[in-house]
Formats: structure tokens, C-alpha cells, sequence
């Protein structure tokens, strides 16, 4: 069997499996993101092989050789294993995309392009009538994925600081990279009733870049009010415009605390009582009830 056939083969098995695990409950969604993961070669948004697939251990593990099947299985694959900068796990990332709601002709933002293979998704589920901006902090990166994803007339890539940025209205806005506060751009763009995917992270682990903590589903409900609620912890790399030490001190010590699970709505103000407000910051907060 031809490595290019036995390769498309190993796609279509893993964009089962994984849109079954970012969509279990929502045919119609699986049913999107299956077809969508099946025609999108992860090995066009990837260093050239062989690759370093990351364990549940820690660290990673080399493949033989450069053949693409061995990309196709639900692992984070290093970018730049040196640095622990990973094209992450296909069924979180997926999940992330599906909490949100994508649809056909949306517009979504997405904040920390990499090197673009889940803008891809993105792009595929928007279909062309859609609209996706990504955005990365890393120009080199930004590059590659402006080429991986040039055929794609939908899609525009620029290098930048996207939490400083102005974006463009946005039905769906994902943020994938730890930031330690909400910033203003990000909730400016929404669109009522778009939705935010914000991983909020504290502290890296030792001896690496990333971070810990939890992701938010924020959804815009009229100019001023947004409904927010918790989705799952998180690992994931720190995103460089939305850190400050007074920021990640304060959600270090909400994530110590817990009760993020009973967030229930982000307020554009920080006049919240106390015994509302799991997090605050100059200007908003994460408020319970």
C-alpha cells in the first residue's frame, strides 16, 4: 500500500475517533468536525518528519521515520519539542472548538494561530461563506501558517499581539494559549450571543513554559453582560499579551481556592461584593450565581 493512501486511510479512523470525543452528544457537529478532520493533513502544519509525539508521561517520543500515519492518533505533537510548543491534542482542541458552537458562515478569531492546523478546522467548519482571522504572536510561525493555509480564500493569518489588537466582530473567539486575564479586544469583538473560549493560567510547571488552570466558556448576551461558566482544567503554553505578575498572582490564588465551577457570568466591572466574585481584575470580573 502507497505511504499517501495508507496515510489517508489513518485519517479518516482518527477524525472518527476524534470528533466522537469533541462531540459525543451532537451528531450534526460530529458528523461536521469528522469530515472537516478527515480532508486537513496534519503533516502541512508540522515540522518536517520524523516527528516527537508528546507521552501522557512527559516528554516525548520519537517516531521511526516521516511517515504521516503515525500523526494520526489523539497526542500533541511538537512544533518545537525544545521549547514544549505543541500542535495540541486533537480531541481537546476539537472539544474547545465544539463548546463553542461553530456553524457554517461564521466569523472566528483565533488568538494563537500557530502554526494553523486548527485554524484549518476552524476554516473547514465556517465553510467558504465564513470568515476566520487567526493570529500569531511568533512571526515565523505566522508565516508557516500563512502558506499552509494560503489556498484557503476564507482565512487571513497576520503576526501580532492579539489580546492588543482590534479583531474583527466575531461569532466565535478562541484563545489558545493560557492567558491570566480577559482582555478588553477579545470581549469588544464578540458579536451578541458569539462565544469566547478563554483558558485562564496561573504558574508554568516546573522546568517548562506552560501553564495551569482552567478554561471559560464566556458568551456575550447584550453590550455590557456576559454568562460564563467552566469547561475543564487546562495545560497549555502562555499567551504572551494577556500576562502580568498582579494578574497570575490573583488567579493563582482563585485557582488555590477553587470554585470556579460555580462562575456563572463575567461583569465588565470590578464594583462586584466580594462574596460574588470567584476572580477580579481592574475592571471586570468572573462573579458566581
Amino acid at each position: 500500500m502507497a505511504r499517501d493512501e495508507r496515510a489517508a486511510i489513518a485519517r479518516h479512523i482518527y477524525a472518527r475517533h476524534v470528533a466522537h470525543a469533541a462531540a459525543v452528544d451532537e451528531a450534526g457537529l460530529r458528523s461536521a468536525l469528522e469530515v472537516a478532520l478527515a480532508v486537513i493533513p496534519r503533516e502541512r502544519f508540522l515540522p518536517t518528519g520524523p516527528w516527537h509525539l508528546a507521552r501522557p508521561s512527559g516528554g516525548y517520543l520519537p517516531t521511526p521515520d516521516d511517515d504521516p500515519v503515525y500523526l494520526y492518533q489523539d497526542v500533541p505533537v511538537a512544533i518545537r519539542p525544545e521549547g514544549h510548543l505543541n500542535n495540541g491534542q486533537p480531541s481537546f482542541l476539537a472539544g474547545l472548538i465544539a463548546r463553542g458552537r461553530p456553524a457554517r458562515g461564521m466569523s472566528a478569531v483565533h488568538v494563537g494561530t500557530g502554526t494553523g492546523y486548527y485554524t484549518a478546522l476552524l476554516a473547514a467548519l465556517a465553510g467558504e461563506e465564513g470568515r476566520v482571522f487567526g493570529i500569531e504572536h511568533e512571526p515565523e510561525l505566522a508565516a508557516l501558517a500563512a502558506e499552509a493555509l494560503a489556498g484557503l480564500p476564507q482565512v487571513r493569518i497576520v503576526a501580532g499581539d492579539g489580546a492588543a489588537m482590534p479583531l474583527p466582530p466575531a461569532d466565535l473567539i478562541l484563545v489558545n494559549a493560557g492567558a491570566a486575564r480577559p482582555a478588553e479586544p477579545w470581549l469588544d469583538a464578540l458579536k451578541i450571543g458569539g462565544r469566547l473560549i478563554l483558558p485562564l493560567t496561573a504558574g508554568p510547571l516546573p522546568g517548562t513554559p506552560v501553564t495551569r488552570g482552567a478554561v471559560f466558556l464566556i458568551e456575550r448576551r447584550d453590550a455590557r453582560h456576559y454568562a460564563a461558566r467552566c469547561l475543564s482544567p487546562t495545560l497549555i503554553y502562555p499567551c504572551a499579551g494577556a500576562r502580568d505578575p498582579e494578574a497570575e498572582r490573583a488567579l493563582a490564588r482563585a485557582l488555590a481556592a477553587g470554585g470556579q465551577d460555580s462562575v456563572r457570568s463575567l461583569e465588565r466591572t470590578d464594583t462586584i461584593p466580594e462574596d460574588r466574585c470567584w476572580l477580579r481584575g481592574p475592571g471586570w470580573c468572573l462573579a458566581y450565581g
